[in-house]
């Protein structure tokens, strides 16, 4: 199996934090985003993973040799594709053409996600799917009596379904899906000037194709800072709950503790030095980050950054940055100092 990860996009909501680092390798409880998205799929979908493509823009080499250890760290090959325009989501899967053959999964990297990858063997297709509310800003899928998928139907105006796509995707046949895609980019076929994956998927359920809902537990956003924040408050909930974490309080070896309090579920990555301080619940500290007299708690703080005499609730802070003395909700991006 190969699994595609368009991630082309700039990230903007997310700004300014992705003015350094692109969206998909911001850190959430301690790893990037697209790290746990891909490492979820990968412990999930039967069989072994051989290669994993990232469409990116031009990240530039220290960014694309990043993607490529996360490949490596989960056991596959790792293949960097470009979508140098945003042409839409058909054209992004389109840029990783190479793995579009045998079985292969689709996951845009904007969000994380609980589910059960079960995937029946008579399916053509599993779309994963969340049950919302308002399913008005979202693409949705129309069911059948029987469950099979019979329509896509893009920010419905009035009540067509509240099974939101999620942006991941099981195809039994990667090569059929390129044979779409591409008549899309042959004929163009545009929605308001991009080439959309629904439209293919319309094409092959009208051809017979039986494409089935997936449903996940979870669908955690991160998309802007807010959203963000309370996706590694989350994260941080699952990793204690699966004590995948050190100890179960999250906190590194080798991080210093000194006359403090770490509240769980916290990750206090490698290096961290704590003094004075109550840090947690629902904290991330990235490598080698400082926190002296300073109350901390849901926030996602990134590496080598220094927080004194603050209090700080719902922060996100990036990498390389200071921050003194300043109280509750901020959101400042790498190489920042405040105070």
């Amino acid at each position: 199996m190969n699994i595609i990860i368009p991630m082309a996009g700039r990230g903007s909501r997310l700004r300014p934090h992705t003015l350094t680092t692109p969206k998909p390798l911001v850190p959430v409880a301690g790893k990037p985003i697209v790290e746990r998205l891909v490492d979820d799929i990968v412990r999930m979908v039967p069989g072994d993973v051989e290669k994993i493509a990232f469409v990116t823009g031009r990240f530039g080499e220290e960014a694309e040799n990043d993607l490529l250890a996360v490949a490596k760290r989960l056991g596959a090959e790792g293949v960097i594709c470009y979508q140098d325009e945003p042409l839409g989501t058909a054209h992004a899967i389109l840029c990783g053409q190479e793995l579009l053959e045998g079985p292969v999964v689709i996951a845009f990297a904007d969000t994380l996600f609980r589910a059960d990858f079960t995937i029946d063997p008579e399916a053509d297709g599993v779309l994963f799917v969340q049950q919302i509310e308002d399913p008005s800003a979202f693409g949705v899928v129309v069911t059948d009596e029987e469950g099979n998928i019979t329509d896509y139907i893009e920010k419905p105006k009035e009540f067509i379904s509240d099974l939101a796509m999620i942006g991941i995707y099981s195809f039994k046949d990667g090569a059929r899906l390129k044979k779409e895609l591409q008549y899309l980019i042959d004929n163009k076929i545009l929605i308001s000037g991009e080439y959309q994956l629904p439209d293919a998927l319309r094409n092959m359920t009208m051809s017979g194709l039986k494409f089935l809902p997936g449903k996940v537990s979870e669908w955690m956003d991160c998309g802007n800072k807010v959203v963000t924040v309370e996706t590694n408050k989350r994260v941080l909930d699952i990793l204690e709950e699966e004590v995948r974490l050190h100890e179960g309080s999250g906190v590194d070896p080798t991080a210093v503790v000194i006359d403090s309090t770490v509240i769980p579920p916290c990750y206090i990555g490698p290096g961290v030095k704590i003094v004075r301080s109550v840090v947690g619940p629902h904290v991330s500290l990235g490598t080698n980050t400082a926190i002296t007299n300073s109350t901390v708690q849901d926030c996602l703080i990134q590496e080598d950054t220094i927080i004194e005499n603050s209090v700080l609730d719902g922060a996100m802070i990036g990498a390389k940055s200071k921050v003194i003395g300043t109280p509750l909700d901020i959101s400042i991006g790498d190489f920042c100092s405040i105070g």
